[in-house]
This record gives structure tokens, sequence and C-alpha cells, in this order.
């Protein structure tokens, strides 16, 4: 059994958006407020995060995460990555360096901004990890069969993973190659990023965007993730969409 926790559901800014009117800042819904986009993955006793943003710590805290074997990562930005520090607790506790997983370019972001965590005379303290840059190759770590897939974000070559053969998240997407797709056709669960409902984003999808996706590949479910506070109020936008399609929330958990 896998189970997904949705440890945060917002874009890069997160949801309420600090100085922002917007009307959805001032929801009283506990699922319009997200913190930036991740995923805890679960089995047999074993955990994997997908991504590590500017919310880690208090993500792994509300969740009650006391393990974690290693992190991939879809790509460099920071509201995927910066959160890495924060790993200094699991390190020490389990007296082991963590794994991260990345493509080239994201492994050589991470290691330019935590220099402190790579160099020769590290800093007292600081976390250590076994850094690993993958490419598309299929790789087992922790129980869990991991294959990267490509996906665009704007200009950006990024990374989405297909999970057990049956879980895929993809997120910070724009457009997906064909190859992806039909990796994809066939799965249970298919998570994937919808920013707004318009205008079109030069990096994102937007709503109607990812739910042609999601009818191309026909999942049995779909969640959609990365939402920014233009996309609306939660319930409302459930309301609209189809019956196999849901916006995800932080906190969900999910099992395939």
């Amino acid at each position: 059994m896998l189970k997904i926790q949705f440890l945060g559901t917002g874009t890069s800014q997160g949801i309420p958006v600090i100085a922002s009117k917007h009307p959805v800042n001032f929801s009283k819904d506990p699922k319009d407020k997200r913190l930036r986009s991740s995923v805890l993955l679960s089995k047999n006793g074993k955990n994997l995060n997908i991504d590590c943003g500017p919310d880690f710590r208090y993500q792994m805290l509300r969740a009650n995460v006391q393990t974690l074997e290693g992190i991939i990562f879809t790509h460099e930005h920071n509201d995927h990555v910066i959160g890495l520090d924060e790993t200094r607790p699991y390190i020490h506790f389990s007296q082991k360096p963590l794994d991260l997983f990345g493509n080239e370019n994201t492994i050589r972001e991470i290691k330019n901004r935590f220099a402190y965590a790579f160099g020769e005379n590290k800093y007292p303290g600081s976390p250590t990890f076994d850094v690993h840059t993958i490419d598309k190759t299929v790789f087992e770590f922790a129980g869990f069969k991991i294959q990267p897939i490509d996906v665009m974000h704007g200009n950006l070559g990024i990374y989405g993973y297909l999970i057990d053969d049956k879980f895929a998240y993809i997120t910070d997407a724009s457009y997906l190659p064909e190859e992806t797709l039909e990796k994809i056709e066939g799965i249970d669960v298919l998570v994937l990023n919808a920013l707004r409902k318009s205008p079109k984003h030069h990096s994102h999808f937007t709503l109607d965007e990812a739910i042609e996706i999601v009818h191309r590949v026909k999942p049995p479910k779909a969640y959609f993730t990365h939402i920014s506070v233009e996309l609306g109020f939660h319930e409302e936008v459930q309301s609209e969409l189809p019956e196999n399609i849901f916006l995800a929330y932080d906190g969900l958990e999910i099992e395939i």
C-alpha cells in the first residue's frame, strides 16, 4: 500500500499571500490555507519526500513525520528546495546522511545554495547528504520504484515522478511531451498542477489545461496542486470539476 500525504498544495507564495487583498486570503475554510507544494510518500515504514520548500519544517512537524529516508526533487526553484537545511534533525537522529535525488541542474543549484554543507571544511553541525544525480532511468530506493519523467516548466526542463507504476506527481508543468503522456496513461492516480483559471501562464498549467491532460491520460482519480489565490475558493472550484478530479488540500491523505 502506497500512502500519499499532501504536505503543501500552494504555489510559490503560498496562501495567504503576504500583503495581498485577494478575498481567498481571508477565507475561513482551512482548505484555502496552502503551504508550498510537497508530498510525503510512505510505504512499509519508509518515508520519501518529493521536494523540500520553505515550509518544510512546519510541514513535517504538522504531519508528525518521525523518520525520512530521502528527498527527490522536481527542480531547483526555491519553493521546492530551500527548506533543505531543516533536514538536520533527521540526519542527527538517524546518524547517517540523507539521500537526495535530482537532475543535473537541481543538484548543481543545491550545492551552490547550500555550499556550507558540501565544502571540504564543513561548518560544524551542517547537514550531510548522499547526493545522486539522476536521469530518466528507473531506480529503486527505500522500497519505492521511481521513474523520472520529462516535464517542461516554461523553457526549463524538469522532472515529474511515476511511483510504483501507479502514482504520478507532476508540478510546475506548462507542457508534457508525448513520451510522458504515454508513460502515465493507465495509472491509478495523477497529481498535476493547476495554477489559476486565467489568463494563460508561461510556465504553469491553467485549470482548463490541467483538465485537458486528465481527459487525455484518463486516470480513475486526479488531484490538482500548486494552486494560487487566482484559482478561487476551494469549495467553489471543486463543485465545478468533473467527478474524478479533485483539488488537493494541505493534509489530504490518499492510499493506493
